[in-house]
């Protein structure tokens, strides 16, 4: 593919839009640590200067998409929770549904779950502050959204919604790194049956912790 040089601001924006899908489409082959510059700017058909002209660098393109994917997200799991979580059930049980369904709605988006990995550690590093603000303020609007759909299910959290939800997706982030362990692990894990436990499976592991901050906001509500 080839381009010829984007002169209006539509062609700017569909030239963007062409690079985010492109990355996106690369993360559905490799994880978030492979996905380079020089392979993007070869499948986009542009010189990796001219890429640089509408991103500042490859974490600019990736925390663009992490932000897109956390909103299609959140507005996915309204209607996975509406479908779930029955809200007539007792506490305790509609805390371990909400959940359950937040856990396993998130674990089923793996390259979401890479993003969110690669946060702090790398989506965050070479880019401008002006990049950073621009996510971070989608971040706290997706933790609002986030803990509105927490209140509506478990209401008995009260005004600790939105810091549940922070802590979860730093949970989720973390989680996945762990539930993808390396050969060498693997191989520890296959010599010694009594390591298994540290074996995680993301969507019960993540569950499980939702649960635990949830039911800890509750007894102290």
């Amino acid at each position: 593919m080839t381009f010829q040089r984007a002169r209006s601001a539509e062609q700017r924006e569909e030239r963007r839009r062409t690079i985010l899908d492109t990355a996106l489409a690369m993360l559905d082959e490799m994880p978030v640590a492979d996905v380079s510059l020089n392979e993007l700017s070869r499948r986009v058909g542009l010189a990796k200067s001219n890429v640089l002209r509408y991103f500042e660098s490859r974490e600019a393109v990736l925390l663009e998409l992490l932000d897109r994917a956390l909103r299609e997200w959140l507005a996915e799991l309204a209607g996975e929770l509406a479908e779930g979580v029955d809200v007539e059930l007792p506490a305790g049980e509609r805390a371990e549904r909400f959940s359950t369904v937040v856990a396993h709605s998130l674990a089923r988006r793996t390259v979401l779950c890479d993003l969110i990995g690669a946060q702090a550690g790398v989506l965050e590093h070479n880019v401008s502050t002006d990049a950073v603000v621009r996510f971070k303020r989608s971040a706290l609007a997706g933790l609002d959204a986030m803990a509105d759909l927490m209140r509506r299910y478990v209401p008995e959290v009260g005004d600790q919604a939105a810091s549940i939800g922070m802590l979860a997706m730093i949970l989720a982030g973390g989680l996945w790194t762990h539930c993808r362990p390396s050969p060498s692990a693997l191989a520890a894990y296959e010599a010694d049956p009594a390591l298994t436990a540290l074996h995680l499976d993301l969507a019960p592991a993540l569950a499980h912790g939702l649960t635990l901050l949830i039911s800890g906001a509750m007894s102290t509500a």
